[in-house]
């Protein structure tokens, strides 16, 4: 070491090349020479190679052979992106065009590659930089290189992870949700996709272990392959098929966890004994690397889904194999929601089949066609009900009402409303006092609902209207609460709105209903509808009502077509509204169906009224009706003398039923009793209940009528039908 003329130390005679210009006073105390360079060059941990102009491998150092598994002496004189002598890696010859560009421009470049070595996918980031001589001139690249497949691996698993909680799930359906885990997972990571599921989990019911299965039925719901149709599988889309406990995709069945494994002959042998045809298509499509990875949610297993590579040259990893878990894991969670969903959707919409009409009324009052159309913002079921009623004499009831709300709670409710529409129907109530009778159950309903109770919203608001229709006179009485006045279409072609009184809702207490009556001609349609029809969002009621006055003027359409063209004319596709629609066209009792008499408040009169109800039956071709009926109107006859009063009439009605009426001008009550051993009355309404199907009585604002039905012959009523 010598001293300079300052007394800083100064390097030393055999230091190589002398010290460069250094910072500050700060001097390196020796610089390496070329000899070290190399070393230093030849034992970094970093790949770094050198192309000359001609593009050849002229230096490579110990990283960059070892990243290949090669010697640097086979490499020299390689070409980029070969690993032997016209022999590329898989990605490699991209890196021929980024070196030339380098070599022409002079200006260096990052370039990443993705290479397959020794089977494994590994991506490389590059930095490539031209060499320069001392007149500036370009004489070749170099190549300095870093292993980034985990970095890569991270940031594609957040990009696909990211994806699915953007797509996977996206609907409450068990076969779409098990769709879009398959588009995924195509785009991403594998060449083919299956997804199974148990056949319990399509119909929403709980799936069932799969430990003790011999073997494991699935239903295909979903397969996706980069090839076009799917030539790998060997189950079409919605088949079932099933899996031995014994083979690959079993025992991660049984086991519940995800496997990996790589398709080799051994793999191919086992294959073979325990599932020939996949084994063929193994073979034949070249899949070389497979994932199975159960889907479970909340500990259950649902089913199970396999990624295939075959057009892929890498096979999977640990990190695919993660991926594919999440995945799985997402969609399984996605899967079992809308599993759940399924089967409440399934109860809820049975509950509403059980509440609404399942068939039409025996009836022969009016031709009924009715539709229902639950609302698209909750389960799917809600409020609104419609109902036809046969009543006593021929007459029938027509019912449509609305209870606010949608969900469970609003059908539950319904249900109960409608129940009680029925019991007061059956004591033919006119329709004013049935609403008031309703009005009152409505009332009580909500006070029996806690005020801060979770279940659901209070009951008033609902809206209902009933009307009766009796074909003998053609008159039909209707009465509101609330609700949206009907639409008669008169044979004519004239359609009108019925001008009802306006009735407050149900539940509002304290107010009074009105009923109307109207005669429609026969064969006139009347349309009752709830407000979900005319009050859609973005419309407007007045246009709505127009376009429904015209649709209904539309003679040559039947009751059927009537109906699906209303609906598929003024309701959305998605409506956010239940909607309920019932039309009816009327008809009238001839006289061929019906007699009656007058009879004057005279006991010897009951004989009379005998011989002309069996002269009736005879020519109605009922002879085997004769005796009961003259009992049952001597019986009814004789209490409307005795215990009536004027006017009395006698009415036979052959409809569903031979219905027998009397009418008198008293509103007293009769009461069905059970008399005594030595009685001498008492026995009159016992033998009509015993003899006949169901009797009953009605009352109007001038007097009361008893009535009984007796069955029809089953020809006869088919005749009738």
């Amino acid at each position: 070491m010598s001293m300079d003329e300052t007394g800083r130390a100064g390097p030393s005679a055999g230091s190589g090349e002398p010290t460069p210009d250094a910072v500050g006073d700060r001097r390196p105390a020796y610089v390496p020479s070329d000899e070290v360079r190399c070393q230093i060059l030849e034992q970094l941990p970093v790949p770094v190679a050198y192309f000359g102009r001609d593009q050849v491998l002229a230096m490579a150092n110990a990283a960059a052979a070892a990243s290949v598994s090669k010697t640097e002496a086979s490499l020299i004189g390689l070409l980029p992106g070969e690993i032997e002598p016209g022999l590329f890696l898989e990605g490699g010859k991209g890196l021929t065009e980024a070196i030339d560009r380098v070599l022409r421009t002079g200006e260096g470049e990052p370039y990443e590659t993705h290479l397959v070595v020794a089977g494994s996918e590994h991506i490389w980031q590059a930095a490539m930089s031209p060499v320069r001589n001392a007149a500036g001139e370009v004489q070749g690249v170099s190549v300095v290189t870093l292993d980034t497949t985990d970095q890569f691996m991270a940031r594609r698993r957040l990009t696909v992870l990211n994806k699915a909680s953007r797509r996977i799930g996206s609907t409450l359906d068990v076969g779409r949700t098990a769709e879009e885990l398959a588009e995924l997972a195509i785009e991403d990571f594998a060449d083919f996709v299956t997804v199974d599921l148990l056949s319990e989990v399509l119909t929403g019911d709980e799936a069932r272990s799969v430990l003790h299965r011999d073997t494991i039925s699935f239903h295909r719901v979903a397969q996706q392959s980069v090839l076009e149709g799917c030539p790998e599988s060997v189950v079409p889309l919605g088949e079932i098929h099933a899996y031995d406990r014994d083979s690959e995709v079993g025992r991660a069945l049984v086991i519940g966890e995800p496997a990996r494994f790589t398709v080799d002959e051994e793999a191919l042998r086992r294959w073979r004994m325990v599932d020939p045809a996949r084994a063929r298509s193994l073979r034949e499509n070249r899949i070389h690397s497979i994932l199975v990875v159960p889907l479970r949610a909340r500990g259950i297993t649902l089913g199970t889904s396999m990624f295939c590579r075959h057009r892929t040259p890498g096979g999977f990893g640990a990190a695919d194999l993660q991926l594919a878990a999440e995945l799985v894991s997402r969609a399984a969670v996605c899967v079992d929601n809308a599993r759940r969903y399924t089967r409440e959707r399934a109860t809820a919409l049975a509950l509403q089949r059980s509440l609404l009409p399942r068939r039409a009324a025996r009836q022969q009052a009016v031709e009924v066609t009715a539709r229902y159309l639950p609302n698209t913002t909750g389960a799917g079921i809600g409020g609104d009900w419609f109902d036809v009623i046969p009543l006593s004499g021929a007459r029938v009831a027509l019912v449509v009402g609305d209870v606010v709300g949608h969900g469970l709670h609003a059908s539950a409710t319904m249900g109960r409303l409608r129940t009680a529409v029925r019991t007061l129907a059956d004591v033919d109530l006119a329709p004013e006092e049935l609403l008031t009778q309703l009005d009152d159950l409505v009332l009580t309903l909500d006070r029996e609902q806690p005020a801060d109770s979770s279940e659901g919203a209070q009951v008033a608001g609902a809206t209902c209207l009933y009307a009766v229709y009796d074909p003998s006179t053609g008159l039909c009485t209707m009465a509101r609460a609330g609700h949206p006045e009907p639409m008669l279409a008169c044979p004519d072609g004239t359609v009108r709105q019925l001008p009802l009184p306006s009735g407050p809702p149900l539940g509002v207490g304290g107010l009074t209903f009105e009923g109307a009556e109207f005669e429609l001609p026969e064969g006139s349609r009347l349309a009752l509808y709830t407000d979900g029809l005319i009050e859609t969002a973005g419309r407007d009621v007045d246009l709505a009502l127009a376009e429904l006055r015209d649709l209904l003027g539309r003679s040559t359409y039947s009751l059927e077509e009537a109906c699906d063209t209303v609906m598929e004319a003024l309701v959305p596709e998605q409506p956010n509204d239940d909607v309920a629609l019932l039309v009816a066209r009327t008809r009238r009792l001839d006289a061929g169906h019906y007699a009656a008499w007058d009879l004057p408040a005279d006991p010897s009169v009951v004989s009379t009224a005998r011989k002309r109800a069996s002269a009736q039956l005879t020519a109605w071709g009922l002879d085997d009706a004769v005796f009961t009926t003259e009992l049952v109107v001597s019986e009814l006859v004789t209490n409307a003398i005795r215990y009536g009063a004027e006017p009395i009439r006698l009415r036979l009605i052959r409809d569903t039923a031979l219905i027998c009426e009397v009418f008198d001008g008293s509103s007293t009550a009769p009461h069905l009793r059970r008399a005594r051993i030595f009685d001498e009355g008492g026995r009159g309404l016992l033998l009509v209940a015993s003899l006949t199907e169901r009797w009953g009585t009605r009352y109007t604002s001038t007097g009361k009528t008893i009535w009984a039905e007796q069955p029809l012959p089953d020809a006869e009523a088919a005749d009738l039908v």
